[in-house]
């Protein structure tokens, strides 16, 4: 059984930076990994996602040029160095992983594996 699970959430001013970690374990780990967001009373969206090999991205038009998502070398763990961050980036983000291989999906419901989130609040 693959979980993942997020860390690295908190508070940060307007313009910091954090980096959120997604660790996986029960499964190879070649899995894609995305990563989410939701604010209240919005919406889960499409942040970014990585391929199994870490050589495929995609990003939301929203953080592109200011998030990155990145593979440790172990390839288990993935990261989202989010910079230049703004009160709109307040959310709760989740990490997702699935086992198509290759397939950078922006729709959630075609991630199979979903952590329990983590608390990103952005203060003006």
């Amino acid at each position: 059984q693959v979980q993942v699970a997020e860390s690295g959430g908190g508070l940060v001013q307007a313009g910091g930076s954090l980096r959120l970690s997604c660790a996986a374990s029960g499964g190879t780990f070649s899995y894609v990994t995305g990563w989410f967001r939701q604010a209240p009373g919005k919406e889960r969206e499409f942040v970014a996602t990585i391929s199994g090999t870490g050589g495929s991205t995609v990003y939301a038009d929203s953080v592109k040029g200011r998030f990155t998502i990145s593979r440790g070398n172990a390839k288990n763990t993935v990261y989202l160095q989010m910079n230049s961050l703004n009160p709109e980036d307040t959310a709760v983000y989740y990490c997702a992983a699935h086992s198509k291989t290759g397939m950078l999906y922006r729709t959630a419901s075609m991630y199979d594996y979903w952590g329990q989130g983590t608390q990103v609040t952005v203060s003006s």
